[in-house]
Formats: C-alpha cells, sequence, structure tokens
C-alpha cells in the first residue's frame, strides 16, 4: 500500500463516527430536555405555593376591614364548603373562594376560615400539587393571624 492510498483513506468522517456523535448528542439534549421539563413543574409549584399565601392575606385583610362580624364567626368557612350568607362577609368570602378558583382552576383548590373570639384566625388553603416533582395531592397552606 503506497502513502498516497494510506492518506486517502483517511480524509473525512466515517458514518460510524458521525453516527456516534449524533447520538451523544441526542442524549445531552435529551436530559437538558429532561431538566427543564422538572424545572417548569417546580417553579409552577413554587408559584401556587406564592399564590396561597397571597390569597390567605387577601381574606385576612378583608377580615380586618369587618373585625367584628369576623371576631363572631361570620367569616368563618369550612373546608372545600361553598360560601353562604349574605352581607359584606358572605361578599368577601365569595369573592374570595372565586379568587382561589380563577388561581388554581375550578375544582383543583379550597379555603377554610376559622376565627375565635380574641381574634385570632386561622385560613387554609388546600389544593393539588401532585404535578410538582415530589408534590402531594393535598398540598396546602395555613397562615394564622390576629385581626
Amino acid at each position: 500500500m503506497t502513502e498516497e492510498t494510506f492518506n486517502y483513506r483517511e480524509r473525512g468522517s466515517s458514518l460510524i463516527e458521525v453516527l456516534i456523535a449524533t447520538l451523544v448528542v441526542s442524549v445531552g439534549l435529551l436530559g437538558v430536555a429532561g431538566i427543564q421539563l422538572a424545572s417548569l413543574k417546580n417553579n409552577q409549584s413554587a408559584m401556587e405555593r406564592s399564590e396561597a399565601v397571597v390569597l390567605t392575606y387577601s381574606i385576612l385583610d378583608r377580615m380586618r376591614a369587618n373585625r367584628e362580624v369576623a371576631a363572631g364567626g361570620g367569616y368563618d368557612l369550612a373546608a372545600c364548603a361553598a360560601p353562604g350568607g349574605g352581607g359584606l362577609a358572605g361578599g368577601d368570602l365569595t369573592r374570595w373562594v372565586a379568587d382561589i378558583n380563577a388561581a388554581f382552576g375550578a375544582g383543583v383548590a379550597c379555603g377554610a376560615v376559622n376565627c375565635d373570639n380574641n381574634f385570632n384566625c386561622t385560613v387554609t388553603i388546600q389544593w393539588d400539587d401532585s404535578v410538582a416533582t415530589g408534590g402531594n395531592a393535598a398540598q396546602r397552606v395555613v397562615t394564622e393571624g390576629k385581626i
């Protein structure tokens, strides 16, 4: 075999080298896509948790504006119950439940409010967070406050 023939065979890449490089790049891109998907799911979970905290403070602020009625149980709402009653408290609870449904989707989340005579209130929002990595189908945020 002459030197000229040997150099001719060494030129360029073989098809096998190209296929192996494509395989390595494909596996790397799949890994990046998996990390991106997990990141998006966890960011959604974090946003929902933040929204739940904002919503608990929202109803606490509404109750502070109507303090005597709240202390008398006017804002008490059992977990996942439909708000009832009229007046300012009934309207506030109806809007609050509508805000929860708008933030999480109808039927996915619900709230509860419980106040005692000493103006201590507990507000709970529960939602399905099973989409997140290691998520819980019954995720909840509980905020206790004095009105």
